[in-house]
């Protein structure tokens, strides 16, 4: 799979738990270990969970499920996107999945009362490309200026 960007999209309490995750396709894409190592629970649980919510109908494996070859492996890895993910994590019975829809609530109330949600440490690491980009409108706008002169 072609990383188009690596994004961080959660983050424990204590930084002990973080999820890189792949963005394609208008989503993020986790692989079963990854989402083992998100709820630390046992890869049996999260698979059934996996198979559980495929079977169920509450999701539609075809359209949430890719495999995907990785560089340096002999063979394909199944990777999961978000739906799959917050569906599992609603779904375990682990102290650091409760943290997860803890904070997964949170960000879809910011989403439902305010219209948006922040991701402040991001925002913090983008404020240089920030700058950068209103140096480049003001340089635009002088130059529009001038030229129309």
């Amino acid at each position: 799979m072609e990383n188009n960007s690596d994004i961080k999209i959660y983050e424990g309490e204590k930084g002990n738990v973080r999820v890189e995750v792949r963005l394609e396709n208008e989503s993020v894409w986790l692989t079963q270990k990854e989402i083992v190592q998100l709820f630390e629970t046992d890869q049996s649980v999260i698979s059934r969970h996996i198979n559980n919510i495929f079977k169920s109908g509450e999701l539609d494996k075809k359209s949430n499920m890719q495999k995907m070859h990785i560089a340096n492996s002999d063979k394909d890895v199944s990777f999961f996107n978000l739906d799959v993910v917050l569906s599992v994590g609603y779904r375990v019975n682990s102290k650091k999945a409760t943290a997860f829809r803890i904070w997964a609530n949170k960000i879809l109330k910011d989403y439902l009362v305010k219209g948006y949600a922040v991701n402040q440490k991001r925002l913090k690491e983008q404020a240089k490309y920030f700058k950068e980009l209103q140096q480049a409108n003001r340089f635009s706008y002088f130059c529009l200026l001038f030229s129309s002169k």
